[in-house]
């Protein structure tokens, strides 16, 4: 499944949360439906049974309560996405990355294993913490394979992990850098990889036990005139296990190089025949310390890129023609929803996560903040169906995102506007419903307080796809007023 993640550490962050999110993008040539939900213990499988690979699993009997994005439509399975459970510990789930021919020849990737349709709903209601989560997927993917490469976030309050899967049964984690981001497109991302931690004291690698004896077995490590796989701290996990394609300079290596070079503008040269990087270079830095401290705002905005302010941008009237959209953008038109998951260390811990989520192209949507301790959610993000309606706030988005498209100069003013009030209004909304919480019945509190939210949100939404309608309408190619005869 093509995305796009970025990862936060909590000293990078503006308010000293970890933050970490995630665009879920459909596959070429389709859309998916997605909505917002609190899957309870009692609604919580016990045995699993995968609708893709087939593969079952006998679950524990202790789930916790969490929040999902799963599908709308059952077809293809739950595909649960980005949540948080009530230990606040968040899962976004997962970004499609690649490999190479030597790693799945010597670990071929398993047909009847576990998937993207399935993570989620097997890890997340049973961790207590970031670390926990990476060692409960490690295991569930050495003992049952998995059919696809992927890279999966996990946070708690003080912690953010990415985790790799390696061929069909191996794996790898990085812990994220407190004062540093990580970007990652659908490439195998992690670049230096430390095996004395991984085998000592696990401070911020973790791997397959056999991981090493793979690498060596196998003759993966790259490296020229170094000592012997695990010897030393440099490990280049990159070189060994990722890809180096063509078809990642035009799809992968370009929506990096945005995210960095957004967030890091002085740090190197990003642009003209001296760049330092270039939207094809395979050696973009995994990490970056930020210029500046990192928002919610950012994180939505790099990730509903089209590379503004450059020569790719296929909106541009102004770029080299011949550049202009020759790099696959971030915030596409598949784009399903992004959720950006907030964890404050300066909130009780009933009120710790918040989920801002966005749903439809990025480019033309914004999101929205909603409390994760909850056990329903509002009826707008929850009861998206297969038909296009103003009811939900998928399908509005999906309305507006087709419609200033088409007519993106006359349009895109309404969606400037919709975005700065409805994440203004909803920051105000969050420290409102903050100081004012209960002691008791906190739960119930926090649900009528989402349920304002969208109320709120969808008032916005439909006054934008007013305005972009009637934007769009003026413009219609059969336009005629008598004046014009």
């Amino acid at each position: 499944m093509p995305c796009t993640t970025i990862l936060v550490g909590k000293n990078a962050s503006y308010d000293g949360s970890t933050l970490m999110a995630r665009n879920e993008d459909s596959g070429s040539g389709s859309f998916t439906p997605k909505k917002f939900i609190a899957v309870n213990p009692e609604d919580q499988p016990r045995h699993y049974k995968s609708v893709i690979s087939k593969v079952e699993i006998e679950l524990p009997d202790n789930p916790m309560r969490y929040t999902a994005m799963p599908n709308a439509l059952p077809d293809e399975g739950i595909w649960g996405e980005a949540g948080v459970n009530e230990c606040n510990v968040a899962m976004s789930e997962t970004e499609t990355i690649t490999s190479n021919p030597r790693v799945l020849g010597a670990d071929p990737l398993v047909e009847g294993g576990i998937g993207e349709e399935d993570m989620l709903t097997i890890v997340l209601p049973y961790i207590h913490s970031a670390r926990e989560g990476v060692l409960r997927l490690g295991a569930l993917i050495e003992q049952y394979g998995t059919y696809e490469m992927n890279g999966v976030g996990f946070q708690d309050v003080n912690e953010i992990w990415w985790f790799e899967s390696i061929g069909g049964h191996h794996w790898m984690a990085k812990r994220v850098p407190d004062n540093e981001y990580v970007v990652m497109p659908n490439q195998l991302g992690i670049d230096q990889f430390d095996f004395p931690d991984a085998y000592g004291a696990k401070c911020a690698h973790l791997c397959a036990e056999d991981l090493l004896n793979f690498v060596r077995k196998n003759h993966l490590d790259r490296a020229v005139d170094a000592p012997e796989a695990g010897e030393n701290h440099e490990f280049d996990a990159r070189a060994a296990f990722g890809s180096r394609s063509d078809s990642d300079h035009s799809y992968n290596t370009p929506r990096a190089w945005f995210m960095l070079r957004y967030l890091n503008p002085n740090t190197f040269v990003w642009d003209g025949p001296e760049a330092d990087f270039t939207p094809e270079s395979d050696d973009l830095p995994w990490s970056l310390e930020p210029e500046k401290k990192i928002t919610v705002e950012d994180i939505k905005y790099v990730l509903s890129s089209y590379y503004q302010g450059t020569d790719y941008n296929p909106y541009s009237r102004h770029a080299d023609t011949a550049r202009r959209g020759m790099y696959r953008p971030i915030g596409i038109n598949r784009n399903n929803f992004v959720a950006v998951t907030q964890l404050r260390p300066y909130m009780p811990e009933a009120l710790r996560a918040v989920e801002w989520i966005a749903v439809g192209s990025n480019a033309f949507n914004e999101a929205a903040a909603f409390y994760a301790n909850v056990r329903t959610t509002p009826e707008y993000l929850a009861n998206t169906g297969k038909d296009a309606t103003t009811e939900n706030f998928y399908w509005a988005n999906r309305l507006v995102g087709a419609l200033a498209d088409a007519h993106y100069s006359a349009c895109i003013s309404h969606v400037e506007r919709y975005q700065l009030k409805l994440a203004s209004e909803c920051h105000a909304m969050l420290r409102r419903f903050d100081a004012a919480c209960p002691q008791e019945n906190v739960q119930a509190y926090l649900e009528e307080c989402n349920r304002q939210i969208a109320a709120r949100t969808k008032e916005l939404t439909t006054d934008l796809l007013n305005k972009v309608l009637y934007s769009a309408s003026c413009e219609m190619k059969n336009a005629f007023a008598r004046s014009d005869a």
